[in-house]
Parts: structure tokens; C-alpha cells; sequence
């Protein structure tokens, strides 16, 4: 890792770098709409390179299932992997991931990741890249043993901040307005020269929130939200301590247009979008 952009394909051989130029150029040329995400877009926003061993391409769930059919007619074997996030296309070792959800089916992708999507190269092809805010809110989620994306939000935060729609940013995570507030003050907390890049209004509204759910005092409903960050950390909470399915929770909530606390229009909340 580091601001060398040969690192982003140092590791990787000629063949895997011209097997994902295919499929972008095969994807492009059949008018597949997508958006590129992963550590392509990241050093778009960030110039932070690192050797990746796929690569990660963001359509809406129909256009997924075409993207699949359009590499099938070259040769490519594909996957239907999860049907809640992630299609894959192969190319003998090498493989595009398809990814249409975060892993817990609430970063949906949707217009607005093309809406607000900025345009870089991509192996040759003008692409449409991932919007900073809504890397954000789907690596927010990441908090694997494994896996932890949190410095990936602090350096969007830190490099893309100050350009970000930060109402727009609250209005994504809504109900999950606390793993928000838990990056924004790791941010804080790892660069205490650049708090201002977060908006004051931000904060403030983070804050009321805080102060509001401290008021609210504890649910009655025995729950465990933490499988909305990993699969694997929380199993022994719902499975051994009787803690409730939080997943399973969230998403009958969301199924059947439920708010758990409510809040004001975000995008009208005290001193707007930077």
C-alpha cells in the first residue's frame, strides 16, 4: 500500500490486468450501466494504491444479472453468489466481483450512485466511479475479525470531505445514524488537526441524537444489531446469550417501512450541507 499507483497491479500478471480490461471493455460496449468501486475508486479519491486480487464493478441488481449473461457469451464462468449482494464472473483464475448490496442488504445500489458518480480511466475506458459518500456508507458496515474498513472511511473522509454532500450522507444512514457517529469520531480521533473537514451541523446533530437515545434509556426487545457488522463476531450473542436476531430484525423493519426512532428530514437539518 501507498501512493506509488504500480502497486495497484505490482503483484498481479499481464493476464489477470487484460482479463479485467475485457471485462470492462465487453461491459461498456453492451451499454451495461455500473459504477467501479473498490480500491480503483478508492485511489480515484484517496491516491492510496494496493495490490487487489479482483475487481470490483457496482451495478443495480438487474444490471448484475446482465452483466453476468454478457461475460457467459465470452467464455466466462459465472456465479449467482449471494442473491442479497454479490454476483462473480470468472476468467480461469482471475474473477470480477459484481457487487449490488453491501453484504447486509442495506448500502443498496441505486440511482444515485449514478447520479452523483465522478468519471475516471478505467483500463482505458471513461468509467463512472463510486461517489465517496456512498463508499462510505457501505465500507461503514465492514467490521470483520478479518476485515476492517474503518481506515478506508477515514482516509475518504480525510481526502473527500471537504467536497462531500454530507446531507446526503446522513440521509444514507437514517436508522443507522450510530455507526455514522462511530467513524466520524474515529476520525476525530485519528486526526485531530482536520476535525473540521466533518461539518459543526454534523456533529451537533449526531450529538442531539446521542443525547436523545440516552433520554429514550434501554429497548425492551433483547436485540443484537452487531450481525449488521459481522457475520461471524456476534454468533455466540444470538445463538448462546438469547440475544434476538438483529439482522433478521432490521430487515423486516426495512421490509415493511419501519423506523425504529424517527428523525427530522435530514437533508433539512440545522446548517445544511456543506
Amino acid at each position: 500500500m501507498g501512493t506509488d499507483a504500480g502497486l495497484a497491479e505490482r503483484e498481479r500478471t499481464a493476464d489477470e490486468i487484460n482479463a479485467r480490461a475485457r471485462a470492462v471493455g465487453l461491459l461498456c460496449d453492451a451499454g451495461v450501466p455500473f459504477v467501479v468501486g473498490g480500491a480503483y475508486a478508492y485511489a480515484t479519491y484517496t491516491g492510496i494504491y494496493r495490490d487487489t486480487k479482483d475487481l470490483d464493478l457496482f451495478p443495480r441488481k438487474a444490471d448484475a444479472l446482465r452483466a453476468l449473461q454478457v461475460l457467459e457469451k465470452d467464455g466466462w464462468r459465472t456465479e449467482r453468489t449471494d442473491e442479497v449482494w454479490l454476483y462473480k464472473a470468472f476468467k480461469g483464475d482471475y474473477f470480477v466481483d459484481f457487487i449490488f448490496s453491501s453484504g447486509n442488504g442495506v448500502a443498496v445500489v441505486d440511482d444515485e450512485w449514478f447520479e452523483h458518480a465522478n468519471r475516471a480511466t478505467v483500463f482505458g475506458h471513461s468509467c463512472l466511479v463510486a461517489p465517496a459518500e456512498e463508499m462510505i456508507w457501505s465500507k461503514a458496515f465492514v467490521a470483520e475479525r478479518e476485515r476492517y474498513d474503518g481506515a478506508d472511511v477515514n482516509h475518504l473522509i480525510l481526502k473527500a470531505g471537504q467536497r462531500m454532500d454530507w446531507g446526503r450522507l446522513m440521509r444514507r444512514f437514517d436508522r443507522y445514524w450510530e455507526v455514522l457517529l462511530s467513524h466520524v469520531m474515529m476520525f476525530r480521533f485519528s486526526y485531530p488537526s482536520e476535525r473540521d473537514v466533518i461539518p459543526d451541523w454534523v456533529m451537533a446533530e449526531l450529538m442531539r441524537r446521542t443525547m436523545d437515545s440516552i433520554l429514550e434509556g434501554r429497548w425492551d426487545a433483547r436485540l443484537c444489531r452487531g450481525n449488521l457488522v459481522s457475520k461471524v463476531n456476534y454468533h455466540v450473542d444470538i445463538h448462546h446469550w438469547g440475544f434476538g436476531d438483529g439482522r433478521a430484525w432490521d430487515e423486516n423493519e426495512r421490509q415493511q417501512g419501519g423506523e425504529r426512532v424517527a428523525g427530522p428530514e435530514l437533508e433539512n437539518s440545522v446548517g445544511g450541507s456543506r
